[in-house]
This record gives C-alpha cells, structure tokens and sequence, in this order.
C-alpha cells in the first residue's frame, strides 16, 4: 500500500443521485453489468488511442480485454480492464462528483419523470450508469493505474455518502471495479450475479457486440472423468498439477456494421443503438450503408426515438463515431455530421484514412466532406421515408422530438434547403389538431394566390387571437401557425418553397380584397368589382386624409406612420412591420443573447369601419385640439401592443388614461 487513507464525501447532488439510482430508477437490476462493462471498453479504446498518437506511452496493447472474475466464498465479482485507467484526480472528478454541471437538472428531470422508463432513459443520457453497481453492491472497490504513470489509486466507498481514496503500489495499468454482492433476493431483483449462467446470459443480451473479449474462466466439469495425464500427476503426487483455468470469450465480438443488412436482426440493431447511445428505447429509424469506390467506409446511424436532455445545450456532443479498418478512433466526429443533425448517434468505419488522423485534418478532408454529405442525404431521406409512409403519427412524434433542430439546418445547410423544407411540418388554421407540410398548404392554396401566409408567435392561442388574423380567417385564407423561437429567423432567410415565397401577415401592404378581385378579373368578371373595391379605398383615405398624419405627429416616439388596414374586420388597430423589419420577438431574443439592438418603429394600422375609430375621426374634425384624443389615441396603441402580446412603453400611465377614460364615460 502507498499513502494513507483519505475520506471524502460525496457532493450533494451526488449523494441523491446515488439513492435514487439504488432505490427507485432501474427496474431490471442486470443493467448494472452492461454499464460496467462499456466503461471497461470505452477505456480500451481510450489507450489504443493514445498508444498510436503518443509515441512515448509505453504500454502493451497487444492483447486488450476485459475480465469478469467471480469469487464465490468472498461474493465479489471483479470487471477488470486492461485499458488506459485514471489518475487519483480524475477519479475524485468523475466519480466524487459526477463532473456534470447538469448534475442538479438532471435530479430534477428525474423527479419530474413519469415513470421509470423515462428516468432510466435519463440516466443512461447523463452518463452516470457507474453508479448502477450499488444496487447490487453494499461496497464498490476500484483500483486503478493510468498508462503513463507510476502510482495506483484505490477508491472504495458503500454509496451511502463517503468514499475513501488512497494511493496504491504495484497495480498493472487498467481499472478493477470490484463489487462485494448483496445476498440474492429475488423479490427485490436480485439475482444470484456469481453464477455463470447469469453472467453469459446479461453479457450476451447486453455487451456481445463489444469490439474488444470480454472474458471469464470456465467452470470446471466436476463430472467429467478425470485424464490420464491428471491420474499420472496425482499418483506422482504433483500437488502443483493444477493448471489457470481456461477463459472463455463470452462476446461475439462482430462488427455489425461489417456483416450484410440481411445477417442483422432489428433486436441485435436495437441492442446496438442502446450500447453506442446510453439510451433505453429503441431507435426509431436504422440506417445501414456501405460505399465502395474511391473511398471505401460502411455507416451504421440511427434516429432515436426521443431528444436527448441535452439536445440544445452549448456543451452537447455531437457527431457519430469514426472507425478505421474497426480501430476506434474518436468519438463524438463532428466533421461527419452537421450541427443540425446532432441527434443521430451511430458509427462510420473508413477503409482509407489514416489512423493519425486529427480532428484539425478531418474538418478539411475532401473525402470525409463527400462521406459527410452522403450521410446527410441518407439521414434527410429517411426521415422523408416516414413522412411518406401510413403512418402520419410516427412522424409527428419524430418532428415533434427533432423539428426545432432540423430547422436549424435552414441556416446553416444551403445545399438541403430544398429537402429541409419538404420536412417541415406546421400548425396552421387548417386544422386545429393536425400539422401540415409545405407540400400541402400549397395544394391547398387558393387561386392566384402567390406567397404563403404565415404568423410567428409564443403560442397557438397567441396567434389565432391575433387582429392580424381577421381579415385572413374571414376570407378562409390558411395561415401558418409559427410558436418555435427559430421560426422566426428562418422564414427570413429562406426564399420560397415550391416557387412561393413566404409572407408575415403582420409585415408588409396585405390587401386581399384586391388579391380576390385580381382572381376574378382571370375569368373576366372582376373589372367592375376592382373598380370598385379601388373606388372604395380611394374614399377612405379621402376620409381620414387628417387623423392619420396627426396621429402619426402624436406618436412619433413609437411609430413611424399610422395608416388604413385592410387585414382588420373586427379589432380597432394593430400594430405591424415594413416588409424588411426585425419582428419584436427577434428583437427580444438578441436582446437576450446580450446583442443591444437599436430599437424598430413599426407601423399602426387603423381599421376604418371600427366605431371608435370613426368616433375618433369625428371628433378629430370637430376639434383637432382636443386633448382627450391625445390620450385616447395613446390607448389604441397600447390596446394594439397589448393584443399581438407586447410590452407596453409605460404600464402606469397606460393604466391612469384608461381609468381615466372609463370613469369620464360613466
């Protein structure tokens, strides 16, 4: 033994988690030896990356396994690596304290689940699965060494809140996790982890296509009629005649992305998925694929059912993991995968690249760019091949999971603009409980019609109430219902869909009176309706040719014009944008991300037929010094800010002139 023993506590949120991992999240006990396991082979993997990218690690890989041994009289059972190990410090950060900022969301997502499937799902996405030894464990011995290094370190602890650590001479380089088993109870699920049965079966179901052996002695045949050699060492009295016992490799060891799409079960792919991913649904779409050519690799990539915790956050990992020729070489390859797809888990195995290969190198690599766009184009079309299939609640659960992400690559990815689109799926007017794709508003599109009609807001209810939306829903124009935050950046960027380009009914001149006679006149009845509807406006604008320039004088602090609307039927006013301006959601959401923007007049938009606003008009002519129209004109603006959802300028003296009002006209 080295150094003396140190004891140190857990961190807060550590010790929760510890109880509720060995009390209440994992349902099915075996999982424990799955999670122990592929730590042990992600630490194989770790040491023959570093053993061919550090040339002055002296270490042997020539032979990289994981060993389960199991001893009966003691009740332990040891998963044993010889992979790259951990130094005192990084035990005290990744097991003292999880190392997760997102440690306390993740306690709270926990709680917050509704069944334990779901907090399964959440552990397993947080990477914490270590923990699961408990529940089968009342003490976890680990000992360590890290290639490179000289010293062994000792962890032990009974998960009830402290956990010692001291240093350790003479341990091999690799990591033992030995756990002193609790009695067998099989009310509680626990099963009898020392038998061998046991183990091959949870190894087996779990672990088989682990790259490197997973290995355990045989058990002896008690029954078996001893050799001649056995009898001639007995009677010599050879009491050293016992020989190590044999090891048996309990995993297949197959790559499956090597082995031909029909040799593959949907449960060894299901299995597959859960092994590279952490997660405990299956996936909801497989992708198998293979290239050969110029440049030769064969992809293996799964859509998951669900998002991860972490789908939008700054520290999210993303990419699939490059093999070459089945060497592992990194995970996480972001130069594989753009960031807009960073929900796709899975393995690409090159034939031609080099085992040196940096992530600098692959960022620019001319054939990892052409791999990277074929993957694209496979993940796109199976999503396209849901969206086309029977089952129209499939994919609106997969859209629902991925679509704010998926639109994310409407900035980013020039090149699928066009695919990105046709998976779009959107609330609209059409139906209340039914999205609808791009594809099928424009079939549904009335005559003539040439741009398609959408609002951006926080929520349904928001934009269905919206004064914008009168005169559209009067006219049985569908509108798109826009609530995601992203929305309202991409409709600006993107410049059409199917040849029609996308217009905010809350931006811009909307006439759709004139839009409707424009469509009769195509079947030549609709020149004495568009004179008219023209002569019509014409009268209006004479009538109120004074009110609008004063109001607009009134409230020039907060608009840069006050004129007529026509997309008004039964609200007074609203509020909109010119054609290129930034919406107020934007503005807020720059705002937020700490980018001081420089505030945008917008535009106030009377309806002419609305009582008070031809009440206001009269006694404007009456007399245009009165200062009651001041306020009253100060409250239908606020009135229109109120009602698409904003923020009034000064709540208080809102609030004064209304109670002011109210009280004159009682």
């Amino acid at each position: 033994m080295g150094s003396s023993t140190e004891t140190l506590e857990f961190q807060a949120e550590t010790r929760q988690l510890l109880q509720l991992v060995i009390h209440s999240i994992y349902s099915n006990k075996d999982i424990f030896l799955r999670e122990l396991i592929s730590n042990a082979s992600d630490a194989l993997d770790k040491l023959r990356l570093e053993s061919l990218t550090d040339s002055t690690l002296d270490v042997d890989t020539a032979d990289l396994h994981i060993t389960l041994d199991v001893d009966k009289d003691a009740r332990t059972l040891t998963v044993r690596d010889n992979g790259i190990g951990m130094s005192r410090d990084e035990i005290v950060e990744l097991i003292g304290t999880i190392a997760k900022s997102g440690t306390a969301r993740l306690l709270e997502k926990i709680k917050d689940a509704k069944d334990a499937a779901a907090a399964q799902s959440l552990i397993g996405q947080f990477g914490v699965g270590f923990y699961s030894a408990f529940m089968v464990a009342d003490k976890v011995t680990l000992r360590t060494r890290r290639a490179g290094t000289a010293e062994g370190t000792q962890w032990e602890s009974d998960g009830e809140g402290t956990y010692t650590i001291q240093a350790v001479d003479d341990l091999p380089v690799g990591t033992s996790v030995t756990l002193h088993l609790k009695p067998v109870d099989s009310e509680d699920g626990l099963a009898d982890y020392l038998a061998s049965w046991k183990i091959r079966q949870i190894v087996k179901q779990y672990s088989d296509f682990i790259r490197w052996p997973i290995r355990m002695a045989a058990e002896p045949n008690t029954d078996a009629a001893p050799t001649a050699e056995a009898e001639a060492e007995a009677e010599a009295g050879d009491t050293n005649a016992e020989t190590a016992p044999h090891m048996d490799t309990l995993n297949s060891m197959k790559a499956l992305w090597a082995r031909q799409r029909s040799e593959v079960s949907e449960s060894e792919y299901n299995e597959f998925y859960k092994q590279i991913s952490h997660d405990w649904l299956d996936p909801a779409e497989t992708i198998h694929m293979r290239a050969e050519g110029t440049f030769e690799y064969e992809a293996l990539l799964f859509i998951p059912s669900q998002a991860p915790f972490d789908l939008f956050s700054r520290e999210t990992k993303r990419g699939v993991q490059l093999y070459v020729k089945r060497v592992f070489i990194m995970d996480d390859c972001e130069a594989l995968m753009p960031n807009y797809l960073r929900f796709v888990k899975g393995v690409v195995d090159a034939h031609d690249l080099s085992l040196n290969i940096s992530r600098e190198i692959l960022q620019h690599d001319r054939q990892i760019q052409g791999v990277r766009r074929r993957l694209v184009k496979k993940v796109l079309g199976a999503l396209k091949s849901v969206q086309a299939g029977d089952d129209a609640e499939r994919y609106a659960k997969l859209w629902g999971q991925f679509g704010r992400v998926l639109k994310e690559g409407l900035l980013e990815d020039a090149d699928n603009t066009e695919a990105l689109l046709a998976l779009v799926s959107a609330e609209s007017t059409h139906d209340a409980e039914k999205t609808t794709s791009l594809r099928e508003y424009v079939e549904r599109m009335k005559e003539g019609q040439d741009a398609i009609y959408y609002l951006t807001g926080e929520t349904r209810a928001t934009v269905e109430n919206s004064p914008h939306m009168e005169a559209f829903a009067a006219k049985g124009y569908e509108v798109l219902i826009l609530t995601d935050p992203i929305d309202e950046v991409w409709v600006e960027q993107v410049p059409g869909f199917d040849g029609h380009r996308f217009q905010s009914i809350a931006k811009g001149q909307v006439d759709l009176d004139l839009d409707e006679n424009a469509d009769a006149d195509t079947d030549g009845a609709g020149d004495s309706d568009g004179q008219e509807a023209a002569s019509a406006k014409a009268k209006r604008e004479k009538d109120f040719a004074a009110l609008l320039p004063w109001m607009t004088t009134t409230l020039s602090e907060h608009v840069k014009q006050v004129r007529l609307s026509s997309r008004l039927t039964t609200s007074a006013a609203c509020i909109v944008g010119d054609a290129h301006d930034m919406t107020p959601t934007l503005e807020k959401m720059y705002r937020a991300m700490g980018q001081q923007m420089p505030p945008v007049k917008r535009i106030l938009e009377l309806n002419p037929a609305h009582p008070l606003v031809t009440a206001l008009r009269t006694a404007h002519e009456a007399n245009a010094e009165d200062p009651a129209l001041t306020e009253i004109t100060e409250l239908v603006y606020g009135s229109a800010l109120l009602a698409e959802g904003g923020d009034l300028p000064d709540p208080a003296r809102f609030t004064r002139l209304l109670t002011s009002r109210l009280t004159h006209t009682l």
